[in-house]
């Protein structure tokens, strides 16, 4: 296990990405046929808690989390809520990168480059 999740949240944290790794969007389910396995090359975790958060995917090796954005995250209050994200986990070391449904869903090679460019 990692320990990569606040450790007074981690089982409430724990539960609620089980719920999301069990209802992914259909972008993500996407995504994730090109990252499980050590596709890449490394090991991709998928709605795996790191701080009081849950990226969509993260591989702890590279530091990568990617995250595969919903229409909801160009209104502004999320935005803030997303930059204020990518900043903690960026202080913890990590690199966000984010894709929109469309991207993944439209030009899924496009978005496996660039995600290979990061690692």
């Amino acid at each position: 296990m990692y320990k990569t999740a606040c450790p007074d949240r981690y089982d409430i944290l724990k539960d609620l990405a089980q719920k999301n790794r069990n209802y992914p969007t259909l972008a993500e389910s996407l995504l994730w046929k090109y990252l499980k396995g050590k596709a890449l090359g490394v090991k991709f975790l998928r709605q795996h808690p790191v701080l009081d958060f849950i990226p969509d995917f993260v591989c702890i090796e590279k530091g990568l989390i990617v995250e595969v954005d919903g229409g909801y995250h160009t209104e502004q209050p999320q935005m803030r809520e997303d930059e204020i994200r990518t900043k903690r986990l960026s202080a913890m070391g990590y690199k966000v990168i984010r894709f929109t449904n469309e991207e993944v869903l439209n030009d899924t090679d496009s978005v496996i480059d660039k995600i290979k460019k990061e690692l």
